[in-house]
């Protein structure tokens, strides 16, 4: 029986003027990429977007906002908006995706309704030092072992198409599963003009095999989810995706760039055969 399709939809609720030097990023302040850039929405503007999301199907909704990570104020304007989303929508799978955090942070979120956090490993450890010099993986990698002790679940997955090698590949998946994470949204890079890498450096034979690997890697339970650049190497192509092993996608607009429909991504998954998740636990 094939599972049901996850939707899940993201809020950048912090734009831009991160310091970092990530290189795929258009939120970094160095490349000066043309991105709205804003400091936090208020709890209306997030409230009245979700209901726009929950009413297209999603039942996970992701609080991002850009920079290194977590301080206090983040963290309690992040539980306050957590904390209106969480009476509003009860059952909502409500994650934040915030950069480096220390545990205490993470209990916190919890407290006010996270239930998951979502921080990427991006790339292997080999490679993660040709993207971004500013921080370091294993800075990364401790932020997840960090969400687990908080009892949050995690999300943790990565960008492909950076100029990584296919051995490159196969240690970031490696690096995923060894986490145990709950759900894993895999990326494919967008290319932007102003940011330092150029073009996507993975086709779709690659991007369906890195699914496929990722899927026995995490076994059936994990939830996978192919989240950007879904449109531009999955457009016509959504049943080899799902025949790989993905069952989650990010609906409506991801951080800087536009996503598809989420009445289209509704229809075309039906069409397909499959069924749209209705609750967090799969049914």
């Amino acid at each position: 029986m094939q599972k049901p399709i996850f939707l899940c939809a993201i809020n950048n609720v912090q734009s831009g003027s991160c310091p970092e030097d990530c290189r795929f990023c258009a939120q970094s302040a160095r490349y000066r990429a043309p991105i709205e850039r804003y400091g936090f929405k208020s709890p209306e503007q997030v409230l009245a977007e979700a209901r726009r999301a929950v009413a297209n199907g999603a039942i996970g909704y992701c609080l991002v906002t850009a920079g290194k990570g977590l301080d206090d104020a983040k963290t309690e304007t992040l539980a306050r908006l957590a904390s209106a989303l969480r009476r509003e929508f009860p059952d909502l799978g409500i994650i934040a995706c915030c950069g480096t955090a220390e545990m205490e942070q993470l209990r916190h979120l919890k407290a006010h309704g996270v239930t998951s956090y979502n921080h990427n490993l991006e790339t292997s450890r080999e490679f993660y030092p040709t993207i971004c010099t500013t921080h370091d993986w294993e800075e990364r990698y401790a932020t997840c072992e960090a969400v687990h002790a908080a009892g949050l679940a995690l999300c943790c997955g990565g960008i492909l198409g950076l100029g990584e090698s296919a051995t490159d590949r196969q240690s970031l998946l490696e690096s995923i599963a060894s986490l145990r994470p709950a759900s894993v949204p895999l990326n494919f890079y967008i290319p932007n003009p102003a940011l330092p890498i150029k073009e996507r450096t993975v086709d779709l034979p690659e991007a369906l095999a890195a699914i496929r690997m990722m899927r026995t890697l995490l076994g059936e339970a994990p939830r996978l989810m192919v989240a950007g650049g879904r449109e531009q190497l999955f457009g016509g192509k959504e049943r080899e995706m799902f025949d790989a092993g993905a069952d989650a996608i990010v609906i409506g607009d991801y951080l800087t760039t536009p996503g598809e429909a989420p009445d289209r991504d509704r229809r075309t998954i039906e069409a397909l055969g499959y069924t749209i998740a209705r609750s967090c636990d799969g049914r």
